[in-house]
């Protein structure tokens, strides 16, 4: 999944579903929070919608009473039962399901969206057991005429028990069978349901996206199942080792068209698809929309990108079908794995939470992650577009013919595909030159997390994962950022098809270590050395006296008083460092950490190109001598290294390894520099300074010598564009239409009522979803606190900001120093709203909390965020409860870092600019 999100609030529906072929009837009882409102109804979709009578048929043949499941009220100290527990227990492997499911696309006489379905499920018991558990959220059931929910039959000669008690187990998300008798190890049983669930706009499980085409609302029936939200759409084994052949079916408006993991066959209301690979219940989808596409063909796999048809008819689909093929093709390779479907399907949803979803043959993007407008996206836009579809190809290989075997090895699939996305990538475009940003997105990005007190290994125990929203708590900048790697073809077709932990990877790296005689220390294996960097969190600095030539590491915190709360590590926090470096500008022969001596006559660069996850740290006079290389001639030190000096010399400031007047130096250079990386970099820390300090008087001084630095940089681009006129032919110099966003900003920043409310129609107007992102963010600059509040006021409400937006959107406005109180304001008073209804799963509340709170740097803001915490104990925070504890963390750092280093600052930009 690339960036994503997502959690989900229910409005609960109950009923009866429909009979064979196209007939359907329901009964359907909507429940608001657990209030029920009962009505018959049903719909046949060949008779234009009559009414049909119950009782109704079922697949298994037999009558159907019309009555309402109600869930049992689990008591409230939890019981040692099975269904008390969150795991599956071992007793039971499914083989194959068989699910039909008829979305709603129009609002029944309770005013809900609804689907109905039908799934039987063949498992195979493979050890002894009176007890079934099926995963099921927040979907009612048709009683069988046993008066249970489900039926259950034998497969083989040996008859099944018959069911003594079934009940809804809510808390632990459940389906539980009592049965009077075992099932036998070795036989194959079916189980069948009948159910009714809400077509939500909560964005997971099977749910609802709106968009408005020429005037005419439109609904799309979508999916979004990871990590847990497949129990949403219909009763199943829901881990991910419990893979099963899926045959799925869609019950459809004939103007409408039905997409699923496999190719669709049949009748215009009715399509089948071929049955699935072997996979797990969190890759599949299923859609019906009234959508549009295009097609290539690339080595016999039928490429389509489906999204609204205006979209299709502008052409904003061409890129992506573009690069799809070449990436395939590359991973292919990559991978030394032929791509296992006939087909690779790409569809831009208005509503997702994600930015995309690998589903196997059917990958779901935001519109944003998909669509391309030259005339109106950015560079960075059209980058992003071509990483998240790498990114997504790379796990039909890395994730889905090979799948973790449970979600605390989240890393293993999202680490190792964030990382092949920018081969992918660069496959695509190969004269971005895109692999160097990998330092930039990922490497800095994780460090950041990574160097909490509060940040977590790559691999947590089994055990310690157990609820969903811990499983979405995974899905961070750790699990996506922390991991660089390339070896996993023997991997690959080792594992196909199977489950995996990540030990099983080390067993074939160290494979490919011992064929290529790679060089490891003394002693050492893959395993010795990479569990280290997995089992325990963070990540070491490693400090070189060039004097002496000794080298030592120690772990890396960015607040040094923190280590007393730093969990044990069995490894005491120490890592098998690969050291490449440099000596005078002349590469070096590797050495290892353990080794303990580096040593040259001149200056010395160590992490060259930034190939080892860990910090640099020098003597003084080391120091020196590479501040007097970047001012003297700064490029014989390699530009991604010029950008981790940046990085590094400020993150080692603010952990007190060096003084921040020594961080601030390696930015006096820059007046030279012309490359992106070193720039961004030192603006990425900037930011950090103009957070602390952009309510305070040091704020104008940074002003004023961030201009007197960047004079140069204007100067250049104005004699490479001709005067601003000509766009520059490189990727990382091209600014058109890349100023968009900043005009926006600006625009609405100078105006006032007037101006933010053109804005707002700019943006309600707008058919292209990255000029829509691009408004958004700039309603955000407004001066104004009351356009703000009423901004804020706009994120409740899914008509105006979309709920994949809102939390987002609210970040935008806490990004405005005027809007920055506002938004911690609001976010306080509405959490419980804001908890329910916005969604929470992977990124969301914890980019939420985090963006909100990233300028605090006052005991008065820490002691009020602390206070949040407490409020908010028993509502929770859902996959923000680390945030929550990473945003305290850091404040307490912020307020530290501001009383040790205000005046020295703010000296510092004043004689660092000269005088007129």
């Amino acid at each position: 999944m690339g960036g994503g999100f997502y959690i989900s609030k229910f409005v609960g529906v109950v009923g009866i579903v429909f009979g064979a072929g196209a007939v359907a009837t329901v009964i359907a009882l909507a429940v608001v929070y657990s209030q029920e409102v009962a009505k018959n109804e049903a719909v046949n979709p060949t008779n234009g919608g009559s009414t049909i009578k119950p009782p109704v048929t079922t697949p298994g043949g037999s009558t159907v009473k019309p009555q309402i499941t109600t869930p049992v009220i689990p008591t409230t100290a939890p019981s040692n039962e099975p269904w008390d527990k969150y795991r599956l227990p071992d007793t039971l492997k499914p083989d194959h399901y068989n699910l039909t499911l008829w979305p709603r696309l129009t609002v029944n006489a309770q005013g809900l969206y609804i689907f109905t379905g039908k799934s039987y499920v063949v498992f195979q018991c493979v050890k002894e057991t009176d007890l079934i558990l099926i995963h099921s959220n927040k979907l009612n059931y048709t009683k069988w005429e046993d008066d249970h929910l489900a039926k259950l039959s034998a497969l083989g000669s040996t008859p099944a028990p018959t069911i003594k008690k079934s009940w809804l187990q809510p808390t632990t998300q459940f389906l539980v069978l009592e049965l009077n008798g075992k099932l036998a190890v070795g036989e194959s049983y079916q189980l069948d349901t009948v159910f009714v669930g809400e077509l939500a706009d909560d964005l997971g499980g099977f749910y609802r996206s709106v968009y408005t085409e020429e005037g005419e609302e439109k609904v799309v029936a979508t999916t979004q199942m990871q990590p847990t939200d497949a129990r949403k759409a219909f009763p199943c084994f829901d881990e991910p080792a419990m893979k099963a052949i899926f045959h799925i079916t869609l019950l459809h408006p004939p103007t409408t068209v039905a997409l699923s993991n496999g190719m669709e066959h049949g009748q215009v209301w009715r399509t089948s698809f071929d049955e699935t690979k072997k996979m797990s219940t969190y890759l599949l989808a299923f859609i019906v929309s009234d959508y549009d596409y295009i097609n290539s063909t690339n080595d016999n796999v039928l490429i389509r990108i489906y999204a609204r048809k205006k979209a299709i008819a502008d052409g904003q689909g061409e890129y992506a079908l573009n690069k799809t093929g070449p990436i395939l093709k590359f991973f292919e390779k990559y991978y030394n794995a032929t791509y296992p479907l006939p087909k690779s399907d790409q569809i831009a949803l208005p509503d997702f939470n994600a930015g995309a979803m690998e589903n196997w043959g059917l990958i779901t993007y935001r519109e944003t992650a998909l669509l391309y407008d030259p005339k109106m996206s950015s560079n960075s836009n059209k980058e992003r577009i071509a990483t998240i579809i790498a990114h997504e190809l790379a796990h039909m290989w890395f994730g889905n013919l090979v799948t973790l075997r449970w979600w605390n090895d989240l890393w293993l699939n999202e680490g190792f595909a964030s990382y092949v996305e920018y081969l992918g990538a660069n496959e695509a475009e190969p004269d971005w030159n895109i692999k160097d940003l990998i330092v930039l997105g990922d490497v800095h990005r994780v460090f950041a997390v990574d160097a909490l007190a509060s940040s977590h290994p790559l691999s947590s125990r089994e055990e310690d994962i157990q609820k969903p929203e811990q499983i979405s708590e995974l899905f961070d900048a750790i699990s996506y950022s922390k991991v660089r790697s390339s070896v996993f073809s023997t991997y690959l077709n080792t594992f196909a098809y199977d489950n995996t932990v990540y030990t099983d990877l080390w067993d074939h790296l160290q494979m490919a270590v011992n064929s290529t005689g790679t060089s490891l220390p003394t002693g050492q294996t893959v395993h010795s050395i990479m569990n280290r960097w997995v089992l325990q969190m963070g990540f070491p600095v490693v400090t070189i006296n060039t004097t002496t030539g000794l080298i030592n590491q120690q772990h890396f915190l960015l607040d040094p008083s923190t280590a007393g709360s730093v969990p044990p590590s069995d490894f005491n926090y120490e890592w098998i460092v690969p050291i490449r470096w440099m000596n005078t500008g002349f590469v070096q022969q590797q050495t290892w950490l353990e080794d303990k001596t580096v040593t040259g006559n001149n200056w010395i660069l160590a992490n060259l190109n930034v190939s080892g996850y860990y910090r640099v740290n020098y003597d003084n006079t080391n120091w020196e001598r590479l501040l007097g290389v970047l001012s003297s001639n700064h490029e014989s030190i390699p530009v991604i290294n010029r950008a981790q000096l940046v990085d590094d010399a400020f993150n080692l400031a603010r952990a007190k390894y060096i003084n921040t007047t020594l961080a601030l130096r390696t930015t006096k250079y820059l007046r030279s520099e012309r490359e992106y990386m070193p720039w961004e970099s030192a603006l990425d820390n900037l930011d950090f300074f103009y957070l602390m300090f952009d309510r305070s008087e040091i704020y104008g001084d940074m002003q004023t010598y961030l201009k007197y630095q960047i004079e140069p940089l204007f100067k250049h681009f104005g004699n490479i564009t001709e005067n601003w006129t000509e766009v520059p032919t490189g990727h990382m110099d091209q600014i058109h239409p890349n100023l968009r966003t900043t005009v926006y900003c600006s625009a609405i920043a100078a105006g006032g009522a007037a101006e933010w409310e053109f804005g707002w129609d700019q943006f309600k107007a707008a058919t292209i979803a990255i000029e829509a992102d691009k408004l958004r963010s700039a309603l955000a600059c407004t001066k104004q606190p009351w356009l703000l509040n009423k901004y804020l006021e706009y994120t409740l409400d899914a008509n105006k900001i979309r709920k994949q937006d809102a939390t987002s959107t609210i970040v935008y406005i806490a990004s405005n120093v005027v809007g920055q109180s506002l938004a911690w304001d609001f976010m306080r008073d509405r959490w419980n709203y804001i908890f329910t209804q916005y969604g929470g799963g992977s990124f969301s509340f914890s980019n939420l909390i985090n963006g909100v709170t990233k300028r605090f740097s006052t005991e008065f803001e820490l002691k009020q965020l602390k206070q949040f915490q407490a409020d908010n104990s028993e509502v929770g925070f859902g996959s923000g409860t680390l945030a929550v504890s990473q945003s305290i963390e850091r404040t307490t750092a912020n307020i530290k870092w501001v009383a040790e280093n205000k005046d020295s600052v703010q000296t510092w930009f004043r004689t660092e600019v000269p005088k007129e």
